[in-house]
């Protein structure tokens, strides 16, 4: 797939103020300070389509994207929030997941891991939620750049023992870098064979 134009659409308080549902839409979702942002500005190859924060928890909306004018690609709040009340994180939490639940044109949900940490129980909560919804996902493992391709592929390894086992049918997995570049193109394969697109 070739993104030819991507621009912000809306933001969104929760699934009632969404935008219509009249293209189909792909999700990214992580753990707060991921790298979720870099992620989708390097999908975009736009430097500051998304706004890539220090801050965790910087992304509070549902935001959404049109790419190529016929899609959209939708940024969710990261669950884990560090600088947020107790209030709120529930209050985005319950719109996140009415979002994963209840939008009819969600095709595919992107969950980003950070591939230098060891297998976190926020994560696998947070997977075994969306099985157990039957909410079609991948993984995106981030941050391949900042350890060896060993200690990224081992700590998938772990990850797929920890979290995985048992799950069926289990998740496309990729590994990516908003530094390198590593993994954009296979992502962006996916979605294009998710959105039944050639290009």
């Amino acid at each position: 797939m070739k993104i030819k134009s991507a621009t912000f659409t809306v933001s969104a308080l929760n699934l009632k103020s969404c935008p219509a549902a009249i293209m189909p839409e792909v999700a990214f979702i992580g753990r707060s300070n991921v790298g979720k942002s870099s992620l989708i500005n390097l999908l975009a190859e736009q430097r500051n389509l998304a706004r890539v924060s220090d801050l965790p928890g910087k992304t509070q909306l549902i935001n959404f994207f049109t790419i190529n004018g016929n899609w959209r690609l939708v940024d969710l709040p990261g669950y884990g929030y560090a600088h947020i009340s107790q209030t709120k994180r529930a209050d985005f939490n319950e719109a996140v997941a009415d979002y994963l639940e209840g939008r009819e044109n969600l095709r595919h949900t992107f969950v980003l891991i950070d591939s230098r940490l060891p297998p976190q129980d926020i994560d696998r909560e947070f997977i075994s939620w969306l099985a157990g919804r039957g909410v079609p996902f991948a993984l995106v493992f981030t941050k391949a750049d900042k350890q060896s391709a060993t200690q990224t592929q081992a700590s998938i390894a772990r990850f797929q023992q920890v979290v995985l086992t048992g799950l069926h049918p289990a998740p496309t997995i990729f590994v990516c870098s908003a530094k390198t570049k590593a993994g954009r193109k296979e992502i962006l394969a996916c979605i294009a064979g998710i959105l039944g697109r050639r290009t």
